[in-house]
């Protein structure tokens, strides 16, 4: 199996807002299930074979001299649980004392109830992108609506299993309506909140404005 460290094309050094209460470096890794039309980074996401990956020794030297200040590592995309050879990516993380908070779209909940089981993963930020009949205009056509449904109730089942693993969000793209958000929101288990992100539109001519907008990748680490 390939490794993922082959895969990683982004480092950001240190981030205090993508894991809530932590100081957390970020892994970028390249690939994604979805096409969604307003992505910040769609080099990663679906052009990364002309990217260069980052030395899996280079992420390894930072975080252990920075371990005193390094409280965890945020594994994202692209999409993360499309990666060959992700479990083993993380049990690398793990080794030098790094717990582990990953994003996710929801389209692979297998990749998520095995990493639960082998409790490799302390949290998971996953996206409810919103009601199941629009997935197809907000993911560009690659996601229908009963496969969002049967994907996103396999993570749900796995949040009430798991209630402290998880946290979902939303972001208020134009083409959500305030209604279509509340349906989204409804779909979430008792107990759960479906957190708000505002649009930012992506910079670059040809994106469209009718999905979820991503933030560019991290800094590269030489």
């Amino acid at each position: 199996m390939a490794s993922a460290w082959s895969r990683v094309f982004g480092f950001e050094r240190v981030s205090l807002c993508d894991w809530p209460g932590m100081n957390a470096s970020v892994i970028f890794l390249g690939g994604c299930n979805m096409h969604c039309p307003t992505c910040h980074n769609f080099n990663l996401a679906w052009h990364s074979d002309t990217m260069n990956a980052i030395p899996q020794k280079a992420i390894e030297s930072y975080l252990t001299k920075r371990a005193r200040w390094i409280d965890g590592v945020v594994i994202t995309g692209g999409e993360a649980t499309i990666t060959p050879g992700l479990v083993d990516l993380i049990k690398d993380l793990r080794k030098l004392g790094m717990p582990v908070k990953m994003d996710s779209n929801g389209m692979r909940p297998d990749v998520l109830n095995q990493l639960l089981d082998e409790d490799l993963v302390k949290l998971f930020a996953v996206d409810v992108k919103g009601p199941y009949q629009k997935y197809p205009v907000l993911t560009g056509g690659t996601t229908s609506p009963a496969e969002a449904e049967e994907n996103l109730s396999q993570v749900f089942e796995l949040a009430k299993q798991y209630p402290d693993k998880f946290l979902f969000r939303i972001t208020k793209v134009p083409v959500l309506t305030d209604e279509d958000i509340q349906e989204a929101e409804s779909y979430l288990p008792d107990g759960f909140t479906l957190k708000h992100q505002e649009y930012v539109p992506p910079r670059r001519e040809h994106a469209e404005t009718d999905s979820e907008a991503r933030r560019v990748s991290g800094d590269m680490v030489a």
